[in-house]
């Protein structure tokens, strides 16, 4: 369920915005902000993405995890990693963290702060990180990513 009530926003962008937290915002996050991005376009909503962590800041978004959203037909270029800042808490409505130890690092679940998949229609889980494996693990994230991200925007049409 989206949640009721904006963010206090310090601007007057009328967007409901949604940010999307991994690691190192290289895979799953920027994959997720590409799909969601795609699914509400034609809302007046924002996407964004970030890692709790700063290492690949600046960074294009992981080759393997590119190479499966153009294959699927997303277009992946305009990617560079960022990292989650405090002051994210005040510009989003909804903060979605693609794993416990990410919802951990941004002060555990609330309102506007939970899982990603807590909006998949097979369930609430983690959306497992793809770095240290093969191609397959990012097809597999591509697929709930997908599924997430079309019953995410489904209840943001219905806001």
């Amino acid at each position: 369920m989206i949640p009721a009530a904006r963010a206090p926003r310090p601007d007057d962008d009328p967007r409901y915005a949604v940010a999307l937290v991994c690691l190192g915002n290289i895979c799953r996050s920027p994959m997720a902000d590409v799909v969601l991005s795609a699914a509400v376009a034609d809302l007046p909503v924002v996407v964004a993405s970030a890692g709790t962590g700063g290492w690949h800041v600046g960074e294009p978004m992981d080759r393997r995890a590119a190479a499966v959203l153009r294959a699927h037909g997303y277009d992946p270029s305009g990617h560079r990693a960022r990292q989650f800042d405090a002051d994210w808490h005040d510009r989003f409505d909804l903060v979605l963290a693609m794993d416990e130890d990410n919802l951990a690092a941004l002060g555990g679940p609330t309102e506007r702060i939970r899982l990603f998949r807590s909006f998949d229609p097979l369930g609430p889980g983690e959306v497992p990180d793809p770095y240290y494996g093969g191609d397959d693990g990012f097809e597999e994230v591509l697929a709930m990513v997908e599924r997430t991200a079309a019953a995410l925007a489904e209840e943001l049409r219905g806001r």
